[in-house]
Formats: structure tokens, C-alpha cells, sequence
């Protein structure tokens, strides 16, 4: 039977419980014979030693909390006897060496994708609409209702109910006993057949409340992201709607456009409605223009690429505790295995880096790229303490209830995705990732508001694990779910594409699950694999407004 408890690293005082423990029952480990002073519930940590108020507890290697009163060996570590704490950081010295997994398996590998004109490579060929301001939501779901059933896209979904068939055969005088006999599902991929343009695998109509009556700061951040998403490689061409009187005018975006892609040269409509003649006249310009715009991006298709063409978003919500020994390191040696094939993989959540900054700086390639992490992750931590909302705020009820008791511990288990490869750039919010290797970005720990950024930043793919469960997805990345329990992907397997629960129970290792989750990746590059969150159109678009959010 697989052992009941791990530990993490040799240098950690406490254990984890890998099922429910009994009260009295006796563990032997490493740091001698430990009587359970409780039931210890699976997920949880428990002490090897007794400790005294005040003392230092280390998973992962690192300090992830202190005790605020004594605690037996053998007892439960809750949020009533331990706060969180994290180890100081500075630039220190770095060490970028590092055992590069084995890649054999995947050299030379290709998939087929949609190649742009700035060389990066597109896993998803889609139209975006999306408003410069929340004052053109209404019209862009005008929009939508009037485009997405007539082309083909009413549904990712595995099936959908044709109304228009019942209109028609009635209108053609069918009596109700041939009206109920009429078969009116259509599959999934009758629908996809269906499509005007085949090519196009969706259009995705963006709504946000930003844009105008914030900051400046605000505009300028909301023009860079959605620069970002128009030269995404996923997306063929795009239809912006702006008002014309908002802070997010349309020339911050054409400047922010022009700095990330000075070569764009794919379809781009901007239309101002204030200078149109009326709203009707607006909508319909938006339209034709989009059709026509559709047209150019149907004549688009998949070709081979290198995996080095993937750039990888590592994301993590809804976090247990077996999220850092399951899914996330699962997820790090796919990572690992991307970036040592000349890939890009991009780890977001800074909150969710507290207290293994050190580590992290220490993996930076170079001074200049260790002391801008160090100082965006100095700042991070000073505007959140100002506003009463430190980092040791940022585990959720959920997280707390599964095992995750403060931010050092959940921090420490969600580096775990980023791997163990060297760090080759940072990236501030919205800044494009164009170095080959492990980027770190910049974003709030807030699920929609990470994802959206790692889209933003140029992630062609996201893998989200996720212990306790999430529908999150993103309109222009497909976003595949990782299970860090097997109990999650059985009770939620319409959200769920691969479960890490394999590795608790000892069915896998890291490195076999690992691997099984990047051919995942790849078979939903090639476009052959839509994930749950695709097809439950699961479009969630946040942008973040620079002030604190965790």
C-alpha cells in the first residue's frame, strides 16, 4: 500500500497526511516514531516534533509559518496555532545550473498550428470583437446574436438544439404528430461542419468594465492587454469598438499595438461610434466588416511547427493541499521538459511567490533580470501592506479548509509549476513574452485576472490545476484542467481533462504524468483536443486595474 503521509524535503518538520489519519496512530518516519496527538484529514500537515510557541515551520525546504503556541508532536497544524511567515530575500548569489529532464520522447516532435507573421504560432486560428470601453458592451452582444448562430459558431458545446428545423416544417405545414417526430439535436460536429468558415475555430466577443473613469494608469494597462490579445497567435484578426470619448482612446491602443508588433499586418477594423451616423449604421459596418475580415482569416491553415513554437501558461486556482505534490510539480516537469526544447513557459500569481522569492531570484539568468523580479515583487508586497491586504491574506476559505493555512505554503507548493529551469526573463503586466525559457509575469493571484494576463502576454496554451474545482477558461487560450485528486476529476469530470490524483495513490510518478500531460498539451495544439473549459465556452475576460488585488 502507498505510504499515508510524505514529506517533502529533508529539511521539513512537519508532514503531509496523503489520506485521513486515526488519532493514536503511530507513523514511522525519518525523524523517529510520531504518535498522532488527533485525526489528522488528508491534505493536512501534522508536526514530526514538538515545538514551542514561536517556532519555525518548513515545508518544501522553506519557512511557511510559526507557531503561535505549543504544539506535540503528532499534532494538526491549523490557522488556531500557526501564522503565516516567510524568509527575507535579497539579490544574493544566483545558480542557473540545472539537470535538464529527459527529452527523448518529444524531440523532434511538431505540431500543426497557425503561423504569423511575427513567427510565433497560433494553436487556435479566432475573430476577436472586443470594446475600447464597457459603454459598447450592449453592442458587441448585438453583434454576437446577429453572427455567431448564422456562421456556424452557436456552440462549442457537444450539442445544440435546432429551433430553425421545427419553424421550417411547420411553416411547411407539418401537423404536430410530424412536428414530434422531427429530430432536432444536432451534434457537436455536425455543427462544426456546418461552420461558413471552417478555418475559423470561433469568434470571441470580449466584454470588460473598464476603459473610461479610472486612472490613466488604468487606460493605459487596459489598451496594452488588449494589444496584446489583437496580436495574439491565436487570433487571425480583430473588430474594436470604442466610443470615442473615453480615457482608452483608440491611439494608446495603435501605439501600444505598434510597439509589440511593429510587423501586424493581419485584419483590423476600429470603429468609433460617436462618429458614426447612427447606432443601427454602427452596428452594421461592425458587421460587414467583420464578415469581410473572416473571409481573409478563413484562408489561414494548420501547418507543422516545433514545440519550441509553444509558449506555456502555468496557472493554478481552487488550490488544496495536495496541489504542490501532485499536480504542480506534474506540471513544472512538463515545463521543465518544454523550455529544455528551446520552449517558453510563463509563471504568473506573485502573491502566490511569497517566500520562495530567494530561489526564484537565485534561478534568474542575470543580474538585471533578478533585480526586476526583486523589484516588482517589493513593490507588489508594499502597496498590498498599505492597503491592509498583505500576501498573507491571500489563501482563500477553500484553500484554508484543504490544507493550505497561509500564503507561505500555498506559495511554496504553487512555484512548483514554474519547475526547476532557470528563469530567463520578468515580465511586468502586459509585457510580451519573447524570450525562449521560464518567464515570470507579473499578475494578481485572482484566477480570471492571472489567466487573462498570461493570454495577454502571449500564452498559446494554459494548464490550470486545481484541487477543489473551477470552470475558469479564457476566450482566445485553450485552458486545460489538471486534478490534483482523483475524488475531483470523478465528482467534476465535465471540468477536468487530466487528473494528477494518479500520483497520491502511486498508479504515477512525476515524471510519467508529466509527460502525459505535455502530449495532452500537444494533441490541443494540433487542434484535435478542445478542453472542457472550450467546450463549456467557459470565456472568462478581467483585466486587472493596478491596484491591489491578490
Amino acid at each position: 500500500m502507498h505510504a499515508p503521509f510524505l514529506i517533502i524535503h529533508h529539511n521539513d518538520n512537519v508532514g503531509v497526511a496523503l489520506r485521513d489519519l486515526s488519532a493514536g496512530q503511530i507513523l514511522d518516519t525519518p525523524a523517529g516514531a510520531v504518535n498522532l496527538e488527533e485525526a489528522i484529514p488528508a491534505k493536512h500537515k501534522f508536526t514530526l516534533h514538538a515545538m514551542e510557541a514561536g517556532a519555525a515551520i518548513y515545508m518544501y525546504g522553506v519557512l511557511v509559518g510559526k507557531t503561535t503556541q505549543p504544539v506535540p508532536a503528532g499534532g494538526l497544524l491549523t490557522t488556531r496555532n500557526l501564522v503565516h511567515a516567510a524568509g527575507d530575500f535579497n539579490m544574493g548569489s544566483r545558480s542557473t545550473d540545472w539537470v535538464k529532464p529527459d527529452v527523448s520522447r518529444f524531440e523532434g516532435r511538431t505540431f500543426r498550428g497557425f503561423h504569423r507573421e511575427d513567427g510565433r504560432v497560433g494553436t487556435r486560428n479566432f475573430w476577436l470583437v472586443v470594446p475600447l470601453v464597457f459603454c459598447e458592451n450592449r453592442n458587441i452582444q448585438v453583434i454576437r446574436e446577429a453572427m455567431t448562430a448564422e456562421l456556424g459558431y452557436l456552440t462549442e458545446r457537444q450539442f445544440a438544439v435546432n429551433t430553425r428545423r421545427l419553424v421550417e416544417a411547420y411553416r411547411s405545414g407539418a401537423d404536430a404528430a410530424a412536428l414530434l417526430e422531427e429530430e432536432i439535436i444536432l451534434e457537436g460536429a455536425a455543427l462544426k461542419q456546418d461552420r461558413v468558415f471552417p478555418q475559423v475555430d470561433g469568434i470571441k466577443f470580449l466584454t470588460h468594465q473598464a476603459g473610461c473613469g479610472g486612472t490613466r494608469e488604468d487606460a493605459m494597462a487596459l489598451c496594452q492587454l488588449l494589444a496584446g490579445y489583437i496580436a495574439h497567435p491565436n487570433v487571425a484578426g480583430a473588430t474594436v469598438l470604442s466610443l470615442g470619448c473615453q480615457h482608452a482612446q483608440v491611439t494608446l491602443l495603435q501605439d501600444a499595438l505598434q510597439q509589440i508588433a511593429p510587423n501586424f499586418d493581419r485584419p483590423l477594423y476600429i470603429l468609433e461610434q460617436q462618429q458614426s451616423r447612427s447606432e443601427r449604421q454602427f452596428i452594421a459596418e461592425a458587421v460587414k466588416k467583420t464578415f469581410v475580415g473572416l473571409i481573409e482569416a478563413n484562408k489561414t491553415e494548420r501547418t507543422e511547427a516545433p514545440l519550441s513554437k509553444l509558449t506555456l501558461g502555468l496557472e493554478c486556482g481552487g488550490s488544496d493541499g495536495f496541489s504542490g505534490i501532485s499536480a504542480n510539480p506534474a506540471l513544472g516537469h512538463a515545463s521543465d521538459i518544454l523550455v529544455a526544447l528551446g520552449g517558453t513557459a510563463i509563471l504568473a500569481e506573485f502573491p502566490e511567490l511569497n517566500g520562495v522569492e530567494q530561489e526564484l531570484l537565485n534561478r534568474c539568468k542575470d543580474e538585471a533580470t533578478a533585480r526586476k523580479f526583486y523589484n516588482l515583487m517589493q513593490a507588489y508586497a508594499k502597496r498590498a501592506a498599505e492597503v491592509g491586504s498583505g500576501f498573507d491574506m491571500n489563501p482563500s476559505p477553500g484553500n484554508i479548509r484543504d490544507g493550505l493555512i497561509t500564503d507561505a505554503i500555498k506559495s511554496a507548493g504553487a512555484a512548483k509549476k514554474g519547475g526547476a529551469s532557470p528563469v530567463a526573463a520578468v515580465l511586468d503586466y502586459t509585457e510580451q513574452a519573447m524570450t525562449p525559457g521560464l518567464n515570470l509575469l507579473c499578475t494578481p493571484g485572482n484566477d480570471v485576472e492571472s489567466t487573462t494576463g498570461l493570454a495577454g502576454s502571449g500564452a498559446n496554451v494554459i494548464v490550470f490545476t486545481t484541487g477543489l474545482g473551477t470552470p475558469t477558461g479564457n476566450p482566445i487560450t485553450p485552458t486545460l484542467k489538471m486534478s490534483t485528486n482523483t475524488v475531483l476529476a470523478e465528482r467534476m469530470p465535465d471540468l477536468i481533462d487530466i487528473d494528477a490524483g494518479t500520483i497520491i495513490t502511486g498508479t504515477d510518478d512525476l515524471v510519467s504524468k508529466g509527460e502525459e500531460l505535455l502530449e495532452l498539451i500537444i494533441e490541443v495544439a494540433n487542434g484535435s483536443e478542445d478542453p472542457k473549459a472550450m467546450q463549456l465556452q467557459q470565456d472568462d475576460f478581467i483585466p486587472w486595474k493596478r491596484g491591489v488585488s491578490l
